[in-house]
């Protein structure tokens, strides 16, 4: 079947699904349908044959297997199922949630920066209008009070205007558009500091909330909230497998609780354990940063009092980067409020696929099913196998992974998210595996197991009791996503697996002691004898070469050196030789000089001019 019409195929069938859903009042997703109509194509029972091209009689019947499956809600499959894609396509991971956070702010503060950036004020009351522009921006993008408060407005005016004096508009004018971007960036980054340093000296603070007294009563009460669910959980699973466990036991108990869903309603309550434990983790990840917060928060207000301690003035290189400190560690602060507030509301939307398992199985009747059934949690059962381990040497082809042999033998990534591999295939649990009995290392990938026979028996072939597992996962579809089979059902992986596939492979690391010998030169010596790395050595060869063109080559050959070797004589021709001599001579020439004389009386009274020569006859020298 060409992967064109496969497509085309599948997109019809979505779609009159969806449609038929809707005529009958469930509104369901095109995603949900999507993994419906893959669902009930893998599941053998259906007998859909993916090689071949769908009859119209083929569609048909699958739309209406889909149809029946998606409208059938008091199965808790199709509540695991919703739960999987509700939370594949709304959690978020921290870093993911807060650049998404971050982009839409930019997106809300665009149109003011735009209008920012491209004014072109030339009066005063467009200068003001700028001014006011540029304390919105302030005020906005710290999130600190409403901007319809007159007290707020003022307060981070006032901020403002202590770095940035409206004078300074010209020069903020005349910079680029990305310099201006950044200028807004830095002066509000230095203006919320400088509100939250006045809110703790007690001189402003308006509109400004107390997020670590805040986050210190919330993040305590979030996590209660999730421990308990975690505990109904717990119970829940426990029960359900013990029931199952009972049923394998016994025949009468398996033909009185056959007609019970107990698998499906098991690896729904193990699916809404495996969320919330993630969503756990998260809220321990968010105490631990607002502890850290906390410290630093009080180290630097600390270190600013001190820096200012009642100054007229203050070196802005000493308490710019104060504030700049102050205001990210704020905005962590409100980071840890977003995320909580997220996490709060998975947990709350999660409980509403827990109800289908609730409905089937009250109170009152689980407990009457539980008589006479030993119920046993996950720590009981990991402790009643601490003390076996598995034999190696009772292996010869296989590999097992032991603390003590196995670097980071903690943060290994186990298979079907830690339960016990022969388990599920054979009887449908999904028992908790204890590593301590040993880790099954094949094909590159680790199982753990629930007791030691369980081991042997699955370590015989492997390969078999994976196949086991892979056709009880077609049958329950939720299997898929719960027991993490992206890498055998590629196409039915959610998006967040398939994008951290690799990231989630992590090889084990085996200890053992070892030597290695270097030898000291492995390749052949390269030296290169004609090398200079003397630039006045590589000239004198240049001029030496230069010089040899200009001189001619003399050979004679003789019948006795004939044949038997080269010879060659080079001989410089004779100089050009020249002689110069020279004598210099040289005269004076008279200089007369012309005086005025008769200007002290005289015989004349008249004056006149009279020459004189007073350059001395050549005889007289």
């Amino acid at each position: 079947m060409s992967g064109e019409l496969t497509e085309g195929i599948i997109k019809i069938i979505i779609r009159e699904v969806g449609q038929e859903c809707a005529t009958k009042g469930q509104a369901v997703s095109e995603t949900l349908v999507a993994f419906m109509v893959k669902a009930v194509v893998l599941d053998p029972r259906n007998e859909f044959n993916v090689d071949q091209i769908l009859t119209k009689k083929d569609v048909q019947n699958l739309i209406q297997l889909c149809v029946t499956r998606l409208l059938d809600t008091t199965n808790p499959s199709l509540s695991t199922i919703k739960m999987q894609v509700y939370f594949d396509m709304n959690y978020a991971d921290r870093a993911e949630l807060l650049r998404e956070q971050h982009r839409v702010l930019e997106g809300r503060l665009a149109p003011l920066v735009r209008d920012i950036t491209d004014s072109r004020p030339r009066v005063q009351g467009e200068m003001m209008k700028v001014y006011q522009m540029i304390v919105s921006y302030m005020l906005l993008s710290s999130g600190l009070g409403s901007p319809t408060d007159i007290e707020v407005v003022r307060e981070v005016t006032a901020a403002l205007q202590s770095i940035f004096p409206q004078t300074a508009l010209v020069a903020f004018i005349s910079l680029s558009k990305k310099d201006k971007e950044q200028q807004l960036k830095n002066l509000s980054m230095l203006v919320t500091g400088i509100r939250l340093f006045n809110k703790e000296c007690g001189k402003g603070g308006k509109g400004i909330d107390d997020l670590p007294a805040v986050l210190n009563e919330a993040i305590p009460s979030a996590t209660r909230t999730v421990e308990d669910s975690l505990n109904t959980c717990h119970v829940l699973a426990r029960c359900y497998t013990a029931l199952l466990e009972s049923m394998h036991e016994d025949q009468q108990r398996h033909r009185q609780l056959s007609s019970f869903k107990l698998k499906e309603a098991l690896f729904n309550v193990r699916q809404y354990e495996a969320f919330l434990c993630i969503l756990m983790s998260d809220a321990i990840t968010g105490a631990q940063e607002v502890e850290k917060m906390n410290a630093q928060f009080t180290t630097t207000m600390e270190q600013l009092k001190n820096t200012v301690q009642n100054k007229v003035s203050v070196d802005t290189k000493e308490v710019f980067p104060l504030f700049v400190a102050i205001y990210n560690v704020w905005t962590g602060f409100q980071n840890e409020i977003l995320l909580l507030s997220f996490l709060t509301n998975m947990t709350n939307s999660l409980q509403q696929f827990l109800e289908t398992q609730s409905q089937l199985f009250p109170e009152e009747v689980l407990t009457s099913l539980l008589e006479g059934v030993t119920v046993k949690t996950d720590e009981e059962r990991i402790r009643e196998t601490m003390g076996t381990r598995v034999n190696v040497s009772d292996f010869e082809n296989q590999e097992w992974l032991f603390p003590e042999t196995t670097a980071d033998f903690d943060q290994l990534l186990i298979q079907y998210r830690g339960f016990c591999a022969h388990a599920i295939g054979v009887k449908g649990l999904t028992l908790p595996g204890n590593p301590a009995i040993g880790i099954l290392k094949h094909k590159d990938r680790c199982y753990v197991f629930s007791s030691k026979e369980s081991a042997y028996i699955f370590a015989q072939d492997p390969d078999k009791f994976i196949q086991l597992n892979v056709e009880k996962a077609k049958e329950h579809a939720e299997l898929i996503h719960l027991l993490e089979l992206h890498h055998q059902f590629e196409y039915l992986a959610p998006y967040t697996q398939a994008r951290n596939a690799d990231k989630r492979l992590m090889k084990p690391t085996t200890k053992c002691d070892s030597s290695t010998q270097t030898d000291t030169h492995i390749l052949p010596p390269s030296i290169v004898r004609s090398y200079e790395w003397n630039e006045w050595e590589l000239r004198r060869k240049a001029i030496k070469l230069a010089n040899l063109r200009r001189k001619l080559t003399h050979a004679v050959q003789t019948d006795l050196s004939r044949l038997r070797r080269e010879n060659s004589t080079q001989v410089y021709l004779p100089k050009d030789v020249s002689t110069q001599t020279k004598h210099d001579n040289s005269s004076n020439v008279p200089r007369p000089q012309i005086f005025l004389a008769g200007l002290r009386g005289g015989s004349s009274a008249a004056t006149h001019m009279v020459k004189v020569g007073l350059t001395r006859p050549i005889d007289e020298t």
